[in-house]
């Protein structure tokens, strides 16, 4: 949660992603925040995204479940990758099969 410009808490939208660790350039191209790879890598590398409240230069910082990102006045927490069970064996079948 984070407090708005009146004072009350807002919640931080999550985005949840499918492997971690994540570039912190992809990020800002996955959630449109830019409209392209190069865009993105020049906004980082002219210090205005923040991770985790601190200027970040790196443009393939890795970034993991946690972490806070912010540009241009906008905020995300990046969420725990989903996981997927895959069962594999014997298949159930009916007597009658």
């Amino acid at each position: 949660m984070m407090k708005n410009m009146n004072g009350s808490m807002t919640e931080i939208p999550v985005l949840t992603i499918e492997q971690e660790p994540i570039e912190l350039y992809k990020i800002l191209k996955l959630i449109n925040w830019v409209s392209s790879g190069g865009e993105a890598k020049f906004v980082i590398s002219g210090g205005q995204v923040f991770v985790n409240q601190v200027v970040e230069y790196r443009k393939r910082k890795k970034i993991y479940a946690g972490d806070i990102v912010e540009f241009d006045g906008n905020k995300i927490k990046v969420g725990k990758p989903k996981l997927v069970t895959v069962h594999r064996g014997n298949s159930t079948k009916s007597p009658d099969q």
